[in-house]
């Protein structure tokens, strides 16, 4: 296993070129799921578990690699599906989301697909509103034969594992400039809909207005829309909040559309993604994004916005 993973340091330069790769597995059967190897630490062999007590019931104990702890996750039960009894094609993936870490019990680790945004779909509406996917997307096996991936929404399964709290905090909001956030709009533009509803959920405390996009095309296309009616962007909207990954299109080639448009370029724009690290500190810099938040921290979120919100005033 640790050869599919020995490279990850490396992948990195897929973002930015709306590309990703995605980690392949199963929790049972036939069928595929995947995360997104950029959000994956590393796979090893599931190692013996310590139980932790009165932990949440999708929770199956805590594995220590390397001297530290990880609580694991079952990600079948996690989903809504039975609950995946461990056996010796079991795999632990370790991931870090929102600066957490954690790790998600599977079971066969298959390989790792290179793959563009524009390959990857919403899932159908059918599926209805309580599904634990982000996306779908189709593997070409021999022939052409096609093979369904169903790409997990791990921001929900953790929303409702861990304790996310929206309330802001005492002191964080400028007294002077509160009344300010009454009817500001933000155009947001997440394939979660978790992420989606815990920052709408924040920033309505404020009066503020979100308008959500479901990946970066759809926000691109608003955009565009509203300068074909003839309206300014930066009139319309305090600012956009992007995740990084999304379908068709991801943030870093959403920032690179908006600043290459004069009739947009100025756009104030913040990343906002559960990918952490100086990587993508790197990334706000070279495709242009304004500030970056690792998600979810409401307190954050209400201050980058309140600096925006400074920097609109002074400028009228």
């Amino acid at each position: 296993m640790a050869n599919l993973m020995d490279t990850i340091d490396q992948r990195t330069n897929l973002v930015g070129e709306n590309r990703l790769e995605l980690l392949l597995f199963h929790l049972s059967g036939r069928q595929l799921f995947a995360l997104n190897v950029f959000k994956v630490k590393e796979v090893v062999k599931l190692p013996k578990l310590a139980k932790l007590p009165n932990s949440h019931f999708n929770i199956d104990g805590v594995a220590t690699i390397r001297g530290e702890s990880i609580p694991v996750i079952n990600l079948k039960a996690a989903i809504g599906m039975q609950a995946l009894v461990p056996d010796e094609e079991s795999n632990l993936i370790i991931t870090e989301y929102n600066r957490t870490v954690q790790g998600f019990l599977v079971g066969k680790v298959d390989h790792i697909v290179n793959m563009t945004w524009g390959e990857i779909m919403e899932p159908p509406a059918t599926v209805g509103r309580h599904h634990y996917l982000t996306a779908i997307t189709k593997l070409k096996r021999k022939g052409d034969e096609e093979e369904l991936i169903e790409i997990i929404d791990v921001e929900k399964v953790l929303a409702e594992i861990l304790d996310y709290k929206i309330e802001i905090s005492e002191g964080i909001v400028d007294e002077e400039i509160k009344a300010e956030f009454v009817g500001r709009k933000i155009l947001h533009a997440d394939d979660s809909s978790t992420a989606r509803n815990q920052v709408a959920r924040t920033l309505e405390q404020l009066g503020v207005e979100i308008i959500p996009a479901k990946n970066g095309l759809e926000a691109l296309n608003m955009l565009k829309n509203w300068i074909n009616e003839g309206k300014n962007v930066k009139d319309e909207i305090l600012m956009l909040i992007t995740d990084a990954e999304m379908p068709q299109m991801d943030g870093y080639k959403l920032t690179e559309q908006i600043r290459s448009d004069p009739k947009m370029s100025d756009l104030f724009v913040v990343l906002n993604t559960s990918l952490s690290g100086d990587f993508n500190k790197a990334m706000v810099k070279k495709v242009g994004c304004d500030d970056f938040l690792s998600k979810f921290q409401p307190d954050a979120l209400v201050e980058v916005v309140q600096n925006r919100l400074k920097m609109k005033l002074e400028e009228q």
